[in-house]
């Protein structure tokens, strides 16, 4: 088996520029949620290029490569998608330039996240030649529109395409470290209606905009009573928008609104969330709703889900965490940092709604993402490559 991680780890270096070049030539593509067709096209010609026995688009423009046909499944999964640039002036150098120098891959998406795919590509080619995927399915998911919805691709794989891994590894940037969660999220509108009357006499009406800011105090105390995990830390709420209506700037506003950005931690629920708000405005003319999300995809699919992402994570001696852990110190020789995102990802579906585990490894610090200047080390992209070979190459001898 050492042998094994030694030829794994000395083609990932071989194969160094080629992860590098395919990463430019990702970025080079703007690729914001909805937008991905360009970039899609691209990876689906690299995954091509590097032989995989079979590489399509789904309905909703998910780029899903194949090696293999065996019993188990593993799956990597890379969003495609980017945020959008912010104010040029922050940035020292054209976010979609691609360059590669001083060690780095640069622009928009090298950490957030095309750096994943392009080394999971190099991954898929490693396995390839060493001819380490007889008795899996290898799956290689450059999903779309994760920016814009978390987990709605993986929601269309599992419930249209009927992919269903065994385990999933998320691409997204972990410092090379392995993540085995996070807090899940919800989008949340409180809405309350009150009475317009003229401005000049407030007393005949009922003012929207003072009952939403009596609750919106009540929310601020909320956030510092709501449960905490010792590891994924503390469910959190906030006020994200105050908007307000009333028929003109003479009169008494009627309508106003509070969105939430909540965060949940492990045992918080939407049911339990949403109870939260409603005994907040017990007695009022209010309502508590959580948001939809509907779009087109590049392809023109209308899809969407409920903006309700479900905490996940994986339990320390969870086998697909352990074999993980493996796989690192035999890449790397020493024993990884177990831990888990900021953020959101894709789990929120994947494990979240569907109970598939996933796992996170990825190229990059995570602190760059969405951030100007982005850039990816190459050093990173070539141990994500060794380490994903290695992770199949260990599930397949852990039978």
């Amino acid at each position: 088996m050492e042998m094994m991680y030694e030829k794994i780890q000395v083609l990932a270096e071989k194969y160094r520029n080629l992860t590098a070049e395919n990463l430019s030539r990702l970025i080079k593509l703007k690729s914001v949620s909805m937008q991905e067709e360009a970039v899609q096209r691209e990876l689906k010609k690299q995954m091509e290029e590097c032989g995989f026995d079979e590489v399509r688009f789904d309905g909703l423009g998910n780029v899903i490569g194949r090696i293999g046909n065996g019993p188990r499944i593993l799956a990597f999964d890379g969003h495609m998608d980017t945020v959008d640039v912010g104010n040029i002036d922050n940035w020292e150098f054209d976010p979609f330039c691609g360059t590669i120098e001083n060690g780095f891959v640069l622009g928009r998406g090298t950490v957030d996240q095309k750096g994943g795919p392009a080394a999971f590509v190099t991954a898929g080619k490693i396995l390839q030649e060493l001819g380490l995927a007889k008795d899996l399915t290898l799956y290689f998911v450059g999903s779309v529109m994760e920016e814009d919805c978390d987990g709605l691709c993986w929601k269309y794989i599992v419930e249209e395409e009927g992919i269903r891994p065994d385990v999933v590894i998320s691409t997204e940037p972990t410092n090379l470290n392995i993540y085995r969660g996070h807090r899940g999220r919800m989008e949340i509108h409180v809405s309350f209606r009150g009475v317009s009357c003229h401005g000049s006499a407030p007393e005949r009406g009922k003012n929207a905009v003072y009952a939403a800011s009596h609750v919106a105090l009540e929310i601020e105390k909320l956030n510092e009573r709501l449960k905490h995990d010792d590891f994924l830390g503390k469910g959190t709420v906030t006020i994200s928008e105050f908007v307000s209506g009333s028929p003109s700037l003479c009169a008494v506003a009627d309508f106003a609104r509070l969105h939430l950005d909540r965060r949940l931690t492990w045992g918080e629920t939407k049911e339990s969330a949403i109870a939260e708000i409603e005994e907040l405005i017990k007695g009022m003319d209010a309502k508590v709703s959580v948001l939809n999300y509907q779009e087109k995809a590049w392809t023109g699919l209308d899809y969407g889900m409920e903006k309700y992402y479900p905490t996940w994570k994986l339990e320390p001696d969870h086998p697909a965490v352990t074999t993980g852990v493996e796989a690192f110190n035999q890449i790397f020789s020493k024993q990884p940092k177990v831990d888990k995102w900021t953020f959101s990802t894709n789990g929120v579906t994947i494990t979240g709604m569907f109970g598939i585990p996933v796992i996170g490894f990825g190229p990059g610090n995570e602190v760059l993402a969405h951030a100007p200047n982005e850039k990816v080390p190459v050093d990173d992209l070539v141990a994500a490559s060794a380490f994903y070979a290695a992770y199949a190459y260990n599930m397949s001898e852990n039978k």
